[in-house]
């Protein structure tokens, strides 16, 4: 026995606190002195993975392979993964990955038993742009939070915005898409729809211009697109494939990654959906899910009061709904404290320290680790690709000892898939027709013109009333004896249109919706009905 394996050597102290019984990840050999100790396994407990995880590290240090072998272990364990390829080198995760003599190398450093494997796969897009299932979601179950973080509107006209989704849900006026948001905002400021709001606050003018003005550049930019039906259901994500190896849930970003408010806050949608609509499981032997958060730090970057403390309040809740959440990024410091507080597990890459700002950052992040045989802020800067330095909860939910770690290779493609496998891929999905075509019934866009319609109707029809009842007096002063035998005039024009089917049909509809206020969840998203 070495002295580095030693049970009593500080390698052997901290091996033996990733000595765990039940299923786990390995996830690499120890580092010690220099050398790797393939003899000395880090790995992470599977029933610890919905207690949420950073994955941390400068640009190139190897974080997306990092994803990657977490995302392969945990779907041979029959976990479903969701995964965000916002470069989009993450589909080969569904290929096997062909062999090289540096795999050959690492897996021999690290005693891995490496052998090329694919993983079962769903590719996914938001709205249908670019490659992959379209992801949508209806304005109503988005919610006023959600919104307001991607029109970047302030605190003042947030709160403006809550009230006008109030109003909407009270009124059983259900947003499906971005123009029944339109047409909701510009009827509570039109010369009817003002009195509306009066009993608790009004919109302004000039808030309702501000949203007004937000959405259409928002639309401008192509976001139409991700709002509208059939509203995707994120309990889709919780498959497994037959052969029970858990599903993984790819969402394609590539064609929309110079919307960043866009994807970080509809990743964000889909948690909160996820938080909503499942039931508490408390603590499980393995997750239902893990779901990893690509470029973490553009969720938080402007970020409001109210939508950290909605992200912070989800994150802390859905352990409990079996859910396990891993942020990457690429310091600590760009997840808030709040949150950073919930992560259990850590996987830290390498960080630079050309500049000031990288240097306090480097000890910023020192901070937040336990106690360590290591000099840590020397040791992060000098961490190869495909190396990290690693503590996880053990089986107790005590952390375990900081270990620096050389990481396994992963045993799918690394890089893309070519475009004719995915869209192959795609198509021939089970969901691809449950969710490929758009479908635009009505709402609160069609309700509103319809109430406008028959309000011009009826003002034209009281018009020729008047005009009616003006010719009519003119008439029986003329023929004031012939009046009595003159056959009953035609229904008014009002009348026509009160008595006309789809007038009735129109208040039916009206009707029926008031007092069915939708109800919301933690971060106003619409509980799904």
């Amino acid at each position: 026995m070495s002295q580095s394996t030693d049970p009593a050597s500080p390698a052997g102290q901290i091996a033996a606190g990733y000595a765990f019984t039940g299923p786990a990840l390995d996830l690499g050999a120890l580092l010690w002195d220099g050398a790797c100790l393939p003899e000395l396994q880090i790995r992470i407990p599977l029933s610890m993975l919905n207690r949420h995880g950073l994955v941390a590290g400068a640009t190139g240090t190897g974080k997306t392979k990092t994803l990657q072998l977490i995302a392969e272990q945990l779907s041979a364990n029959g976990v479903p993964v969701f995964l965000a390829d916002i470069k989009g080198d993450v589909s080969g995760i569904s290929a096997p990955g062909a062999g090289n003599e540096k795999i050959e190398e690492r897996a021999k450093d690290v005693a891995q038993d490496w052998e090329g494997t694919g993983f079962p796969s769903e590719f996914y897009s938001l709205g249908g742009i670019g490659p992959g299932i379209p992801l949508r979601a209806t304005v109503t179950s988005f919610g006023p939070v959600l919104m307001s973080k991607v029109l970047q509107l302030n605190q003042t006209q947030e709160q403006s915005l809550g009230l006008i989704f109030h109003y909407a849900d009270t009124k059983g006026l259900e947003l499906i898409d971005l123009k029944d948001l339109r047409a909701v905002v510009a009827f509570l400021v039109s010369d009817k729809g003002k009195a509306e709001l009066k009993g608790i606050g009004g919109l302004s003018t000039v808030t309702a211009g501000v949203i007004l003005r937000a959405l259409t550049a928002f639309e401008q930019q192509g976001a139409a697109e991700f709002f509208g039906e059939p509203e995707f259901d994120t309990s889709e994500f919780l498959r497994t494939a037959a052969d029970g190896r858990g599903l993984v849930s790819v969402l394609e970003l590539p064609a929309v990654q110079d919307k960043p408010q866009l994807f970080s806050t509809f990743l964000m949608w889909l948690l909160a959906d996820l938080y909503t609509d499942l039931p508490e499981v408390g603590d499980l032997e393995k997750p239902k899910l893990v779901f990893f958060f690509d470029e973490a730090h553009l969720l938080f970057n402007g970020a409001s009061k109210a939508f950290l403390e909605a992200i912070t309040q989800t994150v802390r809740l859905i352990r409990s709904k079996g859910i396990g959440v891993f942020f990457v990024t690429q310091t600590p410091k760009d997840v808030p404290g709040d949150v950073l507080a919930q992560l259990g597990n850590r996987v830290q890459h390498a960080l630079r320290a050309f500049t000031p700002d990288d240097a306090k950052a480097l000890k910023a992040t020192v901070r937040t680790f336990p106690n360590s045989a290591y000099d840590l802020e020397e040791l992060l800067t000098q961490l190869g690709t495909g190396e990290a330095v690693i503590t996880v909860l053990s089986e107790t939910g005590a952390p375990t000892p900081v270990a620096a770690t050389r990481l396994r290779a992963p045993q799918s493609l690394m890089g893309p898939i070519d475009a004719a496998a995915l869209d192959q891929a795609v198509t021939s999905s089970l969901l691809y027709s449950r969710y490929a075509e758009p479908v635009d019934r009505e709402s609160a866009y069609e309700k509103i013109s319809a109430e406008q319609a028959a309000a011009e109707a009826e003002a034209e029809a009281a018009a020729s009333a008047a005009e009616a009842e003006k010719q009519a007096k003119e008439a029986q002063k003329a023929a004031a004896a012939a009046a009595r035998n003159a056959p009953k005039p035609d229904p008014s024009l009002a009348q026509q249109v009160a008595g006309s089917s789809i007038f009735r049909s129109l208040a039916r509809s009206i009707g029926t919706q008031l007092g069915r206020e939708i109800s919301r969840s933690i971060f106003g998203t619409a509980r799904r009905r």
